[in-house]
């Protein structure tokens, strides 16, 4: 079912500077020009943008056929090694950018509790002209019980800011709620299959005996 999802990507600086910021800014390009080669619709979500035109972390969400079945290996560090527009001396610099690639969650897969969150409003210090400056139309979400925090100022609209928070906070949920269910299915396989370890074992087949030792159930068995 996730194949066949919308994607919501993640790109955030980070060794690397204003490098890094640069570079972060390349791969959000590129994913906006392949969106557009494959016809799909991309939304920008959350945006903190640097002096020179990098970007020190982006949120944005993807739409169109089978979007994440496409994006969801470029989860992952990505790093450049070049010279950057900033090193006046030629030499080459490795930076690193990360990339979230999460499944866009429904409303049917995650229920959020209002008591669980607490919301706060503030004045945007980002780019958005005097209008989203002078008003409180900044919004951060704090989910309580993980500690995941959202914040999104990019809209005039104190209401557009926080539906895209709850937006970005649920696909987070969702991808944290799957990474628990791995690690369950994990720990339950360890504990089905263990180390390997003799000592580990539910069954002994004693082929010179011809017998099998069944020790979760506490029995000896003989071939005829």
């Amino acid at each position: 079912p996730d194949l066949a999802r919308n994607a919501v990507l993640e790109i955030r600086a980070g060794t690397g500077g204003e490098e890094a910021a640069l570079f972060a800014a390349d791969l959000m390009r590129m994913y906006t020009r392949y969106a557009e080669r494959k016809g799909w619709k991309l939304n920008i979500l959350s945006k903190n943008e640097t002096g020179l035109e990098g970007l020190k972390e982006i949120v944005f969400e993807i739409s169109g056929h089978r979007v994440y079945s496409f994006l969801k290996f470029e989860r992952g560090i990505h790093r450049v090694q070049r010279v950057p527009v900033t090193e006046s001396s030629g030499r080459i610099h490795t930076s690193a950018v990360s990339v979230a690639v999460l499944p866009e969650a429904e409303d049917l897969d995650i229920e959020i509790d209002e008591k669980e969150l607490r919301i706060d409003v503030f004045r945007s210090s980002g780019p958005g002209g005097q209008h989203a400056n002078k008003t409180e139309s900044a919004v951060r979400i704090t989910h309580l019980p993980t500690g995941l925090v959202v914040t999104c100022q990019d809209e005039k609209s104190q209401h557009q800011n926080r539906e895209k928070a709850m937006k970005i906070l649920k696909s987070r949920l969702l991808e944290l709620k799957r990474e628990e269910e791995e690690k369950r299915r994990t720990e339950e396989r360890r504990v089905q299959v263990g180390t390997g370890d003799r000592s580990e074992k539910i069954r002994t087949y004693n082929f010179k005996e011809n017998q099998c030792n069944i020790f979760n159930i506490n029995r000896l068995a003989k071939s005829c």
